[in-house]
């Protein structure tokens, strides 16, 4: 692996996991790169923290996640099946620390 890139995990319905290499030095959130690798991810408002279509509960490396902002919370809040590690893939910024995060869409099971 580069060592502009990280390892993220995204779990698939059937339970499997998918091993993604994603870049950090170039400024994506965790929803732009999704949507590169063709993730069914709307992103209705482009990453502004105002629609939660690109909600994502984190399985594995939560602690290892920015603190949520006040903006990302009261978006998340207005989900009816809120888990208490979802989160807004457009509010995580890939960074080296988010290396080995597992995740899977939100609803997908």
């Amino acid at each position: 692996m580069e060592e502009n890139n990280i390892t993220v995990h995204v779990q698939n319905p059937d339970g499997t996991l998918t091993s993604l290499e994603a870049p950090v030095d170039m400024g994506l959130s965790l929803m732009e790169y999704l949507k590169a690798c063709e993730y069914d991810i709307l992103a209705t408002c482009g990453g502004m923290a105002l629609c939660a279509t690109c909600c994502v509960d984190v399985l594995e490396g939560e602690d290892k996640l920015k603190e949520m902002t006040d903006d990302e919370y009261a978006m998340l809040d207005t989900l009816p099946d809120l888990l208490p590690n979802s989160r807004l893939a457009c509010q995580l910024q890939l960074s080296h620390e988010m290396d080995g995060l597992v995740v899977k869409l939100h609803g997908t099971d």
